[in-house]
């Protein structure tokens, strides 16, 4: 039998797995609700546009819920896991040996972010090109701009990376794995599930997240272990929200 096909252990229970799939689709919801009261839509854009922050202070608030909900995500998964024996190195596949693994860690997770660069800007294109969008609204005002808010974006970046990836490519994956029987199928439906979880930010990111989701679970599928991806995750996460715009501005 192919190695994806073999009979996998759940990591922790269906219920606990039915249960974290409610709380995903509802942290989207809560999301969702945050930005709806926190942003109004640029005035005069002709269509519904990416969320415009009104007042700038309310963004230490968004960072630091952000945070929590990261936190409470990877605690629960980790409680799942820890009932059936389990440990966060089981999920991660452990921390690094020698300097030479963190080395080369770093060596795979730079051409993939490359690539999770590439993905992106292709999917925004082509999606901007079947279904254009009206004036985008600025993003400005959701960048971090005084040095606390800039320590705190790179906080909430690396809680990302670690959080997201526990409980995406670890847990949802190992999960879906053992649930289904194919690797393959597992990659795809935390991918989706990934995707679906940042509804909040609008369709067109949803399906250029659930692409990257792909990415993401072929990667520590590859590797076995969570520690290229959490560090491409964290840096994308810091380039995206942050050092581009200041960099190309």
């Amino acid at each position: 039998m192919p190695a994806d096909e073999q009979s996998q252990p759940f990591v922790a229970s269906r219920l606990h797995l039915v249960l974290l799939l409610l709380l995903l689709f509802g942290m989207a919801a809560a999301g969702f609700l945050t930005q709806h009261h926190a942003a109004t839509s640029i005035p005069n854009s002709g269509s519904a546009s990416a969320p415009y922050l009104a007042d700038h202070r309310k963004i230490v608030h968004i960072y630091l819920v952000g945070l929590m909900m990261d936190w409470g995500l990877f605690y629960y998964c980790y409680v799942g896991v820890h009932r059936r024996g389990g440990t966060i190195a089981s999920i991660s596949g452990g921390r690094w040996n020698a300097s030479r693994d963190v080395f080369r860690d770093i060596a795979i997770a730079a051409p993939f972010w490359a690539l999770w660069e590439g993905v992106a800007y292709g999917a925004h294109f082509l999606l901007d090109a079947i279904h254009p969008s009206g004036t985008a609204a600025t993003v400005d005002s959701l960048l971090p701009k005084s040095f606390f808010e800039v320590l705190l974006w790179m906080l909430l970046s690396l809680t990302a990376g670690i959080c997201e990836e526990f409980a995406f490519r670890g847990y949802l994956q190992k999960q879906f794995h053992a649930l289904t029987g194919n690797l393959t199928a597992a990659v795809v439906l935390q991918s989706v599930v990934f995707g679906v979880a940042h509804g909040y930010q609008g369709w067109k990111n949803v399906v250029v997240i659930t692409a990257l989701g792909l990415l993401y679970g072929a990667l520590a599928a590859w590797r076995g272990n969570l520690r290229a991806n959490m560090i491409a995750h964290a840096w994308s996460d810091f380039w995206e929200g942050w050092l581009k715009f200041l960099l190309f501005r």
